[in-house]
């Protein structure tokens, strides 16, 4: 590299030479004043002047090209920020594109009455009869809109599961089981004073099942058994992050895996916590500190877990996970260096859909084409760099070359320089 802060001084008394490594090579030459009025008359004017001549010359060569490796290192870096962003925005198509076809892979079922709905997602929960999300969707079943408004439910926003939806089938399947159903049945509560709502103790430190869910459940001729969890939204560590620029579900600004040779892993897909779609209705909640629930609940379930078409394409990328990933195909790591073996498991709560694919597919399509034109451009810049880089590597060896020829150079007349000195000094 040849940093544009390297110059070479037109006047004669000083030549600098920088070499790319930082070293330095510093000569200082005394011009006319170094002449004195005798060798002027023998000769030595003419002498003198051949050496600065050539001395310049040299150091005019070295100049150039010094703004020859410039040019080619700034060009360099522009067409590898072009193809950075080419590179997220086939990324990105490809998550698209990837919600689609992940309804080919194995044991999905394509035909759209299958689909996971919301209604569907309730009566999941409802099955689960003595859990807490149970008791809760029972009473919203029955009073509706009221439930919301008693003292003890009015801090709950609700389940896991039905506070985000996905974009197909598999997605939810694989979520869901990431999961797991005590997480999807998790209750969700705005503040930490609604959490104690939920649950009192006697003056023995047992719990009283005549107030809070326990006491609810009684009225509605349920019991509640067993532990259940519940979510403080106040109390999780958020997402503190960008989002990602005019995105109305306002995902997280993600930084996307790349590989040890700065490729993204082909089969990537995106981050879990951005493929969950928030409802329009919960969008504008927000906590007390001011953040939604994408980066302060999904995120904290998700947090960086990455998404791969196939298990084959989510092994080969180990060396970029590291806070685990899941395969359209069932694949699943938990943790860097934690795998989860066996066959998948069917949780029987999972999220609901949003939207059929087949009224996308003309939207599919469009990007498709749209992919297939990045890629071109993608390897057209690919070219142009390759082609920048063998120039720039010219220009460096030219320049060590012409570097060494005016050190040959310096070394030849150091002796009449040191003879001129010597003479001028005893004049």
């Amino acid at each position: 590299m040849f940093p544009s802060n390297h110059q070479f001084s037109g006047q004669p008394r000083a030549l600098a030479v920088v070499e790319t490594t930082t070293t330095s090579i510093q000569v200082d030459l005394n011009d006319a004043s170094l002449v004195s009025r005798d060798e002027v008359q023998n000769g030595g004017f003419s002498e003198a002047k051949s050496i600065m001549e050539s001395s310049e010359k040299l150091q005019d060569d070295l100049r150039m090209l010094g703004v020859k490796i410039k040019q080619h290192e700034d060009s360099l870096k522009l067409l590898r920020n072009q193809k950075n962003k080419l590179d997220d925005t086939i990324l990105d198509m490809q998550v698209t594109l990837g919600k689609y076809h992940s309804s080919s892979s194995p044991g999905v079922n394509k035909d759209e009455s299958h689909l996971q709905s919301e209604h569907e997602t309730t009566e999941q929960i409802l099955q689960h009869e003595k859990s807490a999300a149970g008791i809760l969707c029972q009473l919203k079943a029955h009073h509706g809109s009221q439930a919301s408004h008693l003292s003890l439910t009015k801090d709950v926003l609700g389940v896991v599961a039905t506070l985000g939806k996905v974009d197909d089938e598999n997605l939810s399947r694989i979520f869901s089981e990431y999961l797991g159903v005590q997480t999807m049945l998790a209750v969700v509560c705005n503040t930490f004073e609604g959490v104690k709502a939920l649950e009192t103790f006697n003056q023995d430190g047992c719990i009283d099942k005549t107030s809070g869910l326990h006491g609810l459940a009684a009225s509605i001729g349920r019991s509640l058994d067993g532990r259940f969890l519940v979510i403080c939204l106040e109390n999780l560590r958020p997402y503190a992050g960008d989002f990602v620029a005019e995105d109305r579900q306002r995902r997280l600004d993600l930084l996307k895996p790349r590989l040890p040779n700065g490729e993204c892993p082909p089969g990537f897909l995106g981050f879990a916590v951005n493929m969950i779609n928030v409802d329009s209705s919960n969008l504008s909640f927000v906590t007390a500190s001011g953040e939604g629930l994408r980066e302060t609940l999904f995120y904290n379930l998700f947090s960086h877990l990455q998404v791969y078409q196939t298990r084959a394409e989510m092994v080969r990328a180990l060396p970029c996970i590291s806070e685990g990933a899941v395969s359209l195909d069932g694949g699943m790591i938990r943790s860097n260096g934690v795998f989860s073996l066996g066959s998948r498991e069917e949780v029987d709560v999972r999220f609901p859909k949003t939207s059929t694919m087949l009224e996308e597919l003309e939207s599919y399509s469009e990007t498709e084409k749209q992919m297939i034109e990045m890629r071109w451009q993608k390897e057209k810049l690919e070219e142009d760099i390759k082609r920048e880089l063998a120039l720039l590597n010219t220009a460096k060896f030219n320049f060590e070359r012409k570097k060494q020829d005016f050190v040959k150079f310096l070394a030849q007349n150091s002796t009449y320089a040191t003879q001129h000195q010597f003479q001028a000094g005893r004049r």
